[in-house]
């Protein structure tokens, strides 16, 4: 098959396109930097031709929640439009567990918009929701740190390794449209500031960890509200694997 990803130079995107290519399929890679931009529509419809599946792993920053609203969904717009004139048969949506669980969050709110366009879009779709990946708690750190003090939301998540996840994408995208597809989790249940601690430990760095509710996230994520559903899809890969692997 010949199978578009949009956001392919991305943490995910670049993992979907290896785990699509070592099963033999053809890959064409969507991303500014080969020449393709989804907010204007460049060089998309070549991109396009002859395609079967597009696999939308594409993720944008916006400061706040109308920007990030409009962002996802002018470059949403712009590649289904365009996977319907090239008759594109599966469009393949990567999301986020718990976005309809939280109104606070602009790429959520986002997020919640490319859902909407997607289903309610002219291409047959899956939408695959997945939890937090294994190295959030260091993405999280990497934002708040200031001058070795980093403030950490006691999330309660159960994080996925980013390999599994393009396993999934790339596994779902050569097979029929299901619409949306059971929650992708890890097979554990972490608390964020214990996934910093052991992260930062195993890089070698010393990072003081104040857990709060004051900085990125709100209380409005605690709880349950970022884990998965009952039936979800449990990915093998655990956050102590997934952290020996990457150190």
């Amino acid at each position: 098959m010949r199978i578009a990803v949009a956001g392919a130079t991305g943490n995910i995107g670049s993992l979907t396109v290896v785990a699509l290519e070592r099963r033999g399929h053809e890959v064409v890679r969507i991303s500014r930097s080969t020449g393709v931009d989804l907010s204007t529509g460049e060089g998309l419809d070549a991109a396009l031709a002859g395609v079967d599946a597009v696999v939308d792993a594409v993720n944008v920053e916006a400061a706040d929640r109308a920007g990030s609203v409009d962002l996802f969904g002018r470059m949403t717009r712009t590649l289904l439009a365009a996977e319907a004139e090239a008759g594109v048969r599966h469009h393949v949506l990567l999301s986020i567990v718990g976005i309809d669980r939280v109104d606070g969050n602009p790429h959520y709110a986002g997020k919640r918009e490319q859902e909407r366009l997607v289903a309610e879009g002219p291409v047959p779709w899956t939408i695959v929701p997945a939890t937090q990946f294994h190295d959030f708690a260091e993405m999280v750190v990497g934002w708040a740190e200031r001058d070795g003090v980093a403030t950490v939301a006691p999330l309660l998540v159960q994080p996925v390794a980013p390999r599994d996840v393009a396993e999934v994408l790339a596994e779902v995208a050569v097979g029929e449209p299901k619409g949306r597809h059971p929650h992708l989790a890890g097979p554990e249940t972490q608390d964020l500031v214990d996934m910093a601690r052991r992260t930062l430990r195993a890089r070698g760095r010393e990072v003081r960890l104040v857990p709060t509710w004051s900085g990125v996230f709100g209380p409005e994520m605690a709880g349950n509200v970022l884990l998965p559903d009952e039936g979800a899809r449990i990915a093998p890969t655990t956050f102590e694997e997934w952290l020996v692997g990457s150190a």
